[in-house]
């Protein structure tokens, strides 16, 4: 059997605030910071050497407000600004991408994120089953992108320890396949873009209900039947569901 070939795209900014929080303060003679860069280009290294991909490219967010604040206005509104010291170190990681050959991929209209890009480039080449992508982030949302010619490359603690996942890795930690990750974020939220979830729904009644019904349009038809299961569950302080996902964790087609 031929082996495919590999295609890789590499979330910019998932990777250089790993690097810029995993690494103390690096500075060059000029005094001009660059603990991210160093993080960013030995993982880079550590990619290539170890994942071999035939392709790569790489999407960063830029600045602007995100598209997402369309569908919610509080998308994010949690987050601290991070310190200048920090983007201004992204020009210098595309220099490092540009002395490598590595073309970095942007969207022709403002307010995209990386995590759009990567999702419409995977998507854009899902026709093309020869060909293994890998994302590499530390974003799970992108587990939603898993199947099985798409895996997701993560860091689990600083730059070092990594795991890829396939789909039966999601199986293995979550009990819930990659299709099912979308209503799971919708049933859940996801405190670190501030998107609430359900009343009284955390990760483990997220998971059984998805264990037990399988998508979100169930457990609404379990609802309105009264089943004797989502009854229980409900005793258990769940005191509604949403009668449809948030905008942004819409499936892609």
């Amino acid at each position: 059997m031929t082996k495919k070939e590999s295609f890789i795209i590499i979330d910019g900014n998932a990777l250089l605030h790993r690097a810029y929080h995993a690494l103390p303060p690096m500075t060059t003679q000029d005094g001009i910071l660059v603990n991210a860069v160093y993080g960013f280009t030995t993982t880079l290294l550590k990619i290539i050497k170890e994942l071999k991909p035939d392709y790569l490219c790489a999407a960063f967010d830029r600045k602007g407000v995100s598209r997402r604040t369309e569908d919610f206005a509080a998308y994010k509104a949690q987050r601290i600004k991070q310190p200048d010291e920090l983007y201004a170190q992204i020009p210098l990681i595309e220099d490092v991408l540009t002395a490598f050959d590595i073309p970095v991929v942007e969207s022709l209209e403002p307010g995209w994120e990386a995590d759009d890009v990567i999702g419409s480039v995977v998507t854009e080449l899902k026709k093309q089953t020869d060909l293994k992508k890998i994302i590499v982030t530390g974003d799970l949302d992108t587990l939603q992108l898993v199947n099985g010619q798409t895996e997701v490359f993560t860091m689990k603690k600083g730059l070092s320890e990594t795991i890829t996942y396939d789909e039966t890795a999601i199986v293995d930690r979550f009990g819930l396949t990659s299709a099912q990750m979308i209503d799971y974020k919708a049933l859940r939220g996801d405190p670190s873009d501030n998107i609430p979830g359900v009343s009284g729904i955390g990760e483990k009644t997220a998971i059984e209900l998805l264990k037990n019904f399988h998508t979100l349009e169930n457990i609404y038809e379990a609802i309105d039947s009264n089943s004797k299961k989502i009854s229980e569950i409900k005793s258990k302080k769940m005191s509604s569901l949403q009668r449809r996902r948030p905008a942004i964790f819409q499936r892609a087609n």
